[in-house]
């Protein structure tokens, strides 16, 4: 055997090469098994075609998604002290920062820009769940403060993605401060009569949906997210009681009233859109294949120019 090994596969391989394939090449639906090819994938917003399954959508991506063009502002990401408690457990949290800025090319879990959606001026925050599992630091929160006080200053409504598992736990209190922190910022947004609308996707949970993620004007949810704070396992557990079917999905959620709407991610830029015209009382959008302005409906109708009434003759009733 060792001699087959060390020597005649190494030459097998050697004579007819042999391809890395990336490991993230294919996709596997987690609710039916459906295998897509990761293009396909990217190329319809993260969502999976045969299944309708709305997957993790990056931060960047989803920014670019959502503002016209694609262009949009980034806002400066904020400096904030690194490892403040030394904190330690299988290895050193300065490590992991390390470690998850190289996989995902962030600073820190969230990403902001200033941009426009149908022309209306918005600043959007989206949470890189890939990021410590979107979890909720010094960094995020000042990154969302500033996000806010941009908002303010430019006099424009704020859209918020959040993903996350809750707070940091390696930043201990000074992780927990940053929830009633972002919970001013809203009241100053309510204060100006600004917009603030949250997009929850999957997952909202932690102190992140006990905080700023449920306390939008408007709560917009995808599909299939899940959404809450502590999980099934432990509620369960807790109340000795078995939970519904479907409990803390996005759907169960507007059937109880904790969302205002679910929307497919294809249909988020034009939802977000529409309900932020009407919030601010800017011009709405016409819809397309619309035609602009008071036409009558005869008009449209019969395209044959009418020619105008001769004295004492009475116009035409309508078929």
């Amino acid at each position: 055997m060792n001699w087959i090994t060390n020597y005649v596969r190494p030459r097998i391989n050697s004579m007819f090469g042999r391809r890395e394939v990336p490991e993230n090449l294919w996709i596997k639906c987690p609710e039916t098994g459906a295998m897509v090819f990761h293009t396909d994938l990217e190329e319809n917003k993260w969502v999976i075609p045969s299944s309708g399954y709305h997957m993790k959508m990056p931060a960047r991506a989803r920014l670019t998604d959502l503002f016209d063009n694609g262009a949009y502002e980034d806002l400066p990401q904020p400096k904030v002290a690194q490892d403040p408690l030394k904190f330690r457990d299988s290895k050193k949290y300065i490590d992991r920062l390390k470690e998850n800025r190289t996989k995902t090319d962030q600073e820190d879990t969230i990403l902001a820009g200033v941009g426009t959606l149908e022309g209306l001026k918005l600043v959007a925050v989206v949470q890189e769940f890939k990021f410590m599992g979107g979890s909720l630091g010094m960094a995020a929160g000042e990154a969302i403060i500033q996000a806010f006080q941009r908002a303010l200053t430019e006099k424009c409504p704020l859209v918020i993605f959040p993903a996350s598992g809750g707070a940091r736990m390696q930043e201990g209190i000074l992780s927990l401060m940053q929830m009633p922190r972002v919970t001013v910022m809203i009241e100053m947004m309510r204060e100006a009569g600004l917009p603030y609308i949250v997009v929850l996707t999957n997952p909202t949970t932690g102190g992140v949906s006990a905080s700023y993620a449920m306390l939008g004007d408007l709560h917009i949810a995808e599909p299939g997210a899940e959404i809450g704070f502590a999980g099934r396992r432990v509620i369960e557990q807790t109340i000795r009681e078995q939970l519904p079917d479907g409990f803390q999905t996005a759907e169960y959620l507007l059937e109880h009233g904790m969302v205002d709407m679910v929307v497919k991610r294809h249909d988020l830029p034009e939802t977000l859109a529409r309900l932020l015209k009407i919030m601010t009382g800017a011009p709405a959008t016409p819809a397309k294949g619309l035609l602009e302005g008071p036409k009558s409906q005869d008009a449209i109708a019969d395209k044959t120019p009418r020619k105008p009434l001769e004295a004492g003759e009475a116009p035409a009733q309508p078929h």
